[in-house]
């Protein structure tokens, strides 16, 4: 712990959790009979994010010997995630997503400026809860770096498991075990795209991931 409370560590969580709950504000303003006033929810984001933060900042570079934040990054990273991205965009909007509009269509955005609140939360909280917060604690906690990466992966199909356990029709074995595959293959890009690229490098492949919603404003395919 006393990496996680250096000054240090608590003004970059700070700064970072102050920007996590501003860009989850416009998600919060969509959220129908929110059980509390939206500036308590801002401030559960922030404290909540504050800490995950704290987990990035006091462990991650400390045990994987790569920074948060790569702003130098070589173009064949990066022309090869755009391209992964790209390509798993499409083959979720082509085969998994009318199925899962279905199953939760509450995910889905009904317009442009529904997706861009949503973008906004996805890169601002989804990425820390589901990639940055967990592989650094399961770095500090194994250190080891392959282990971190698979045990990340694995906590973000156990996330999508109850998620579809919590819904009220009944989803099938094959399309369960479908979407539980395709979910750790993701956690293992994700994960390797942030321990590569760093914060930036992995947002841009949320964004990409992201941007296949567009599609359907758009009327193509």
């Amino acid at each position: 712990m006393r990496h996680f409370l250096q000054p240090r560590v608590l003004t970059q969580a700070s700064l970072a959790a102050l920007v996590s709950s501003v860009a989850c504000y416009p998600r919060l303003t969509y959220w129908l009979n929110h059980p509390a006033p939206i500036w308590y929810l801002e401030a559960t984001i922030f404290l909540c994010s504050m800490v995950l933060w704290g987990f990035v900042f006091a462990w991650h570079a400390r045990y994987s010997g790569r920074p948060v934040i790569v702003f130098k990054m070589g173009a064949k990273l990066f022309l090869t995630v755009t391209l992964i991205g790209i390509v798993a965009a499409m083959m979720f909007h082509l085969w998994l997503d009318p199925s899962l509009r279905i199953m939760m269509p509450k995910e889905y955005p009904e317009d442009l400026r529904h997706w861009s609140t949503l973008m906004l939360f996805t890169l601002a909280l989804n990425q820390l809860f589901h990639v940055f917060a967990p592989f650094a604690w399961f770095l500090r906690l194994l250190k080891n770096v392959k282990v971190a990466i698979t045990l990340t992966a694995v906590f973000g199909a156990f996330v999508l498991a109850m998620k579809i356990w919590s819904l009220p029709t009944p989803v099938s074995p094959i399309l369960l075990t479908v979407l539980l595959a395709v979910r750790l293959a993701m956690g293992f890009l994700a994960v390797s795209f942030y321990l590569r690229g760093g914060v930036i490098l992995s947002s841009w492949w949320a964004f990409l991931f992201q941007a296949r919603y567009l599609l359907d404003f758009t009327g193509h395919l």
